[in-house]
């Protein structure tokens, strides 16, 4: 059966490729600073499930003190011009968009087509990971595809990965790190802690209130973490599951899905989530100039999001 796992490692192998790279460019004063940040986040993909929690520790340790205290340097790997991105524009025309696209199409598609699939009546592919490694699928095909489109340097994928990692800095592992520290809140019963201050607290006697708490704390708890992966667990096990659904008998399919909505209110306003973060490195805009533009949409939405949660849950 074909699990996680394999996801795991093509990632991995990306990163080793990024940190070989880092090693080999004289040119940047930080190559080993990149170097070795990169080949441990490879290093914690290739081989985290067998290096234990203590080790991975250890890692994510020294990938904090790299990024906060060495840093890590800008690379500029050889490129083509803008003349020749142009040029190469003019010349594919709408090419240009088709390896983009075979990466969602190869997630819809495995995801829907891989659950049906045994050998031996046992699943080719885990059932619980079927998206992720649709989505692998479609990332390889994507690059095989491009490259014969294009027909660039065998070294241009990696060389342009690491100019893109290096362009956006530690940030890029941020939504991975704050999910890992959801799980550990969630394992720490702060969800158990928080459902008990907003019963203690509020009155929890009617629906609209339970669904209001629910909504709002997703936003809000978001916003801390900078991830909705990492508030959902804590927010759901500690207002959702007990309130909503178990006593208010609300559908948990609908509370899961319009929370993770509610939860992604909450990213496009806090600078902890790295899609406010990148942007804004990326195109050197003012501090804050992301979020402010989407404040507004992420506060209507959530407003919206309530009602409609209310309106469906009980139904």
């Amino acid at each position: 059966m074909i699990g996680v796992g394999v996801a795991y490692a093509l990632a991995g192998v990306v990163f080793a490729a990024i940190a070989l790279f880092s090693v080999l460019d004289r040119a940047n004063p930080k190559r080993w600073n990149n170097a070795a940040f990169w080949g441990l986040f490879a290093l914690s993909f290739l081989a985290g499930g067998r290096l234990g929690d203590f080790a991975n520790g250890l890692i994510v340790i020294a990938l904090a003190l790299i990024g906060g205290l060495g840093g890590l340097g800008v690379s500029h790997p050889a490129t083509t011009s803008p003349e020749e991105r142009e040029a190469s524009a003019a010349r594919l025309g709408g090419r240009l968009f088709v390896p983009i696209l075979v990466i969602p199409a190869c997630a819809l598609a495995g995801t829907l087509l891989f659950k049906g699939v045994k050998i031996g009546g046992a699943p080719l592919v885990d059932p619980a990971q079927v998206t992720v490694i649709a989505t692998a699928v479609g990332v390889v095909a994507a690059l095989v595809l491009a490259l014969a489109l294009f027909r660039p340097p065998l070294a241009a994928a990696p060389q342009e990965a690491r100019r893109l990692m290096d362009s956006v800095g530690w940030a890029a592992i941020l939504p991975q790190l704050l999910a890992a520290l959801g799980a550990v809140f969630a394992l720490a019963g702060v969800g158990t802690a928080i459902g008990r201050l907003l019963d203690a607290w509020l009155p929890m006697d009617g629906r609209l209130m339970a669904v209001a708490a629910y909504c709002l704390g997703m936003t809000l708890f978001t916003m801390i973490m900078g991830n909705a992966f990492a508030a959902f667990p804590v927010m759901t096990a500690g207002v959702g599951a007990p309130l909503i659904v178990g006593r208010f008998g609300g559908d948990p399919a609908v509370m899961g899905a319009m929370g993770m909505l509610a939860g992604y209110c909450g990213t496009l306003m806090t600078p902890m989530a790295a899609h406010n973060i990148v942007p804004a490195a990326l195109l050197e805009l003012p501090s804050g100039a992301v979020i402010r533009a989407q404040a507004p949409t992420a506060l209507m939405v959530a407003a919206a999001n309530i009602v409609l949660m209310y309106l469906l849950v009980f139904r």
